[in-house]
């Protein structure tokens, strides 16, 4: 990843992993109580980049014929975090809707980087989530570049046969993305989607996003990426604070455990 030390230098991510070779969290299938809705930042969450900062637009996806990485303007690549894929088709397997909280400042670019990065082993849904934002006004944002990107790909899987990709902006059943207090954005999702703030799990690696715990969500906050393991603790921390069945690990603990990811960036702007 990249530090606010060293903007202006090539960036080297990593790709995300196929859904099928990888461990779903452990919490999806305990018995457990789950939260009815996931929501996940985009910069430094599921992504390790700022992608106001570092990405100079505009973008394209790699040439690669996988859809894992995009090339920005400087020649860069970018993508998910490694876990991302096997974590977002985990919970569409156990029918949980996913969406975006994102108060970056190039919302246009976040959007397009989810046209075209692909998410392999993540079944495509019929539809394209729905977004409070307006439509696109950045001419960096190509139509015909995102048009290009077909709706899912094949990319090979771990023992080199081909599998179904899907792209990343499909997953999702709500995008917001702009800027400005998330405590917007989570009101804006509770009237899109009418699940109860209480039922919310939103993962981020800002402290100062805790602030949509004054409307009842509960935020799980990620040292460097979400993962498998950040995921599991944050869902026992939401079993504890609201009281539901199968409860573990506490709130307490993912403050503590936090408290590096809120200071990390210091110097950058922070999403």
């Amino acid at each position: 990843m990249s530090s606010p030390g060293s903007l202006n230098q090539a960036t080297t991510t990593p790709t995300t992993a196929p859904a099928s070779t990888s461990l779903q969290p452990s919490t999806f299938t305990d018995g457990g109580s789950l939260p009815k809705l996931l929501v996940f930042d985009l910069d430094y969450t599921l992504w390790p980049f700022w992608v106001d900062t570092h990405v100079c637009s505009p973008i394209k996806a790699a040439r690669d014929g996988a859809g894992l990485t995009v090339t920005d303007a400087s020649g860069d690549s970018y993508g998910f975090y490694p876990d991302t894929a096997a974590i977002l088709a985990a919970a569409r397997a156990r029918h949980i809707p996913v969406a975006a909280a994102s108060r970056t400042h190039s919302p246009d670019l976040a959007r397009q980087m989810l046209r075209l990065l692909q998410l392999p082993g993540v079944p495509t849904t019929a539809s394209s989530p729905s977004s409070s934002s307006p439509p696109s006004t950045d001419p960096a944002v190509s139509s015909a570049s995102v048009d290009a990107t077909s709706s899912s790909a094949r990319s090979p899987s771990s023992d080199g046969k081909a599998e179904e990709a899907s792209r990343a902006i499909d997953a999702f059943a709500q995008l917001e993305i702009y800027p400005g207090s998330k405590r917007t954005h989570f009101r804006r999702l509770h009237k899109a989607l009418g699940v109860p703030y209480a039922d919310m799990l939103f993962f981020d690696d800002e402290a100062r996003n805790r602030e949509v715990e004054e409307l009842g969500v509960v935020m799980w906050l990620v040292r460097d990426g979400v993962t498998r393991a950040e995921v599991d603790r944050g869902v026992r921390s939401w079993r504890t604070r609201t009281g539901k069945e199968g409860g573990g690990g506490g709130g307490e603990g993912g403050k503590a455990e936090g408290k590096k990811a809120g200071e990390k960036k210091k110097g950058g702007r922070g999403r």
